[in-house]
């Protein structure tokens, strides 16, 4: 009849309905004393008579008082709803993703290449991080905010899918997009700032060194984790010629070296992926080292239910005088 969450201020009262099947014997045995008015010889003329429906109704008012009495022992034990819940405050990290769109990204010793490998796994990342705000930094000879910090991450996903090669002309400016990345997230007010870098060249374009930018970040306060993607050796490279697609062999190298100090210089890590599974895991290891502060507090709320029974219980005691002064009304 109750649930779980429903108590009673005074339980106590509860053992007054241990009354009601007293009353029901009660009023069973004062009714089975009761004699007929009047004598016959014989009753066998009224045998096959079926009864009254004043003679079925007789027994209802009293049973609607018992009924009434028990819902107002109930409304005395003053039933309480307690509705319990969450309250759930979260310390957003804020999360710049930069990424290297240079032709470099475009070698196929991850599946189907270095970029969309990224892509897929940085998607997977951002759908991972719900509470965060995320912006989207690419990079080759120049760089610009392809989305600026943001919790609609349906919106970010969807900029995000349209990176491609191309898009800006071919070089490895890492400083710039590092440094474009610092300023989008130097004045967020949250408690973590992060950059996440991924690149596979070395920086060869823009005005900014790459340990330059690192400097600025370390002075915002800006950790950043350093993914430098590529497997070891030579890698195939499709290269656009006048006869159409062609591929290269290209020796895979970047600067490591600047990568690392940029990491530790800020606080964060580098990282060096050599195919889609490494690079799943690093961005997972990120993710476990960065969670997001979440702080829970309880809380109960009291709803009072006695009114409901009291209620019910004059409308069955209303009933009763309606059915003892009306249709069963008995004659004195």
């Amino acid at each position: 009849m109750f649930s779980d969450d429903v108590k009673f201020a005074n339980p106590e009262v509860l053992w007054l309905l241990l009354i009601i099947p007293f009353m029901v014997y009660w009023y069973w045995k004062k009714n089975k004393k009761i004699t007929p008015d009047l004598k016959y010889s014989s009753i066998s003329m009224l045998k096959g008579a079926s009864k009254t429906l004043r003679e079925r109704l007789a027994h209802i008012p009293y049973f609607l008082r018992l009924l009434a009495i028990a819902l107002l022992i109930i409304a005395i034990a003053r039933p309480q709803n307690f509705r319990s819940g969450e309250n759930i405050y979260t310390e957003g990290i804020d999360i710049a993703m930069v990424l290297d769109i240079s032709s470099s990204m475009l070698a196929e010793d991850f599946r189907p290449n270095r970029l969309e490998a990224a892509k897929q796994v940085i998607d997977e990342f951002i759908q991972g991080r719900v509470t965060d705000k995320i912006g989207l930094v690419i990079f080759s000879r120049e760089s610009f905010t392809q989305c600026p910090l943001t919790t609609d991450h349906a919106v970010l996903v969807n900029l995000f899918k349209a990176v491609k090669y191309g898009m800006i002309e071919d070089g490895t400016a890492i400083g710039l997009g590092l440094a474009n990345a610092v300023n989008r997230i130097k004045e967020s007010k949250a408690k973590s700032k992060v950059i996440i870098l991924l690149t596979d060249g070395s920086n060869n374009r823009g005005d900014i060194a790459p340990i330059t930018a690192a400097e600025i970040a370390r002075t915002f306060g800006i950790r950043v984790y350093a993914i430098g993607v590529g497997s070891y050796g030579q890698v195939n490279i499709p290269v656009q010629t006048p006869m159409g697609t062609q591929y290269q062999l290209m020796d895979s190298e970047f600067d490591e070296e600047s990568l690392k100090e940029i990491a530790a210089m800020t606080g964060g890590n580098y990282f060096r992926a050599t195919d889609n599974n490494k690079l799943r895991s690093i961005y997972q290891e990120i993710d476990q080292m960065e969670k997001t502060k979440i702080n829970v507090k309880e809380y109960s709320k009291k709803n009072e239910d006695y009114y409901l029974f009291a209620l019910a219980a004059l409308l069955l005691l209303i009933a009763e005088l309606i059915l003892r002064n009306s249709v069963l009304r008995k004659i004195p």
